[in-house]
């Protein structure tokens, strides 16, 4: 995983067979992935499709979103994410309490459309 940074269950068995690591089912990495996300030892984000991407980085930080390629990538602001969170921690939405905010900057490649 640490390798890999964001990585989906499909691409982390890809890199298991690519690399002669393991073998592993794609649902069984899933299941030991997001377990992990549940005691905290990585999180996670959701890409516009749907699809969850584990991330080694367990911090509130910052990312760029490659939508024409699903790619996430670590934006370095961590104080961007910290004023956000200082700023909206204690702010009231009608029936909701803040766990977090995160925040992604989405974008394609240059020269290319959506």
């Amino acid at each position: 995983m640490m390798a890999l940074e964001h990585a989906s269950a499909d691409q982390v068995c890809r890199w298991l067979d690519e690399n002669h690591e393991a073998a592993a089912s794609e649902s069984s990495v899933y299941n030991v992935l997001l377990q992990m996300a549940t005691y905290g030892i990585y999180s996670y984000l959701l890409s516009a499709e749907g699809k969850r991407y584990f991330d080694v980085c367990n911090f509130t930080h910052p990312h760029l979103y490659d939508r024409k390629n699903g790619v996430y990538k670590n934006l370095p602001y961590s104080e961007l994410s910290e004023a956000v969170n200082d700023a909206f921690r204690n702010y009231r939405f009608r029936g909701y309490t803040v766990e977090d905010i995160d925040i992604t900057v989405v974008c394609h490649p240059r020269g290319s459309s959506r």
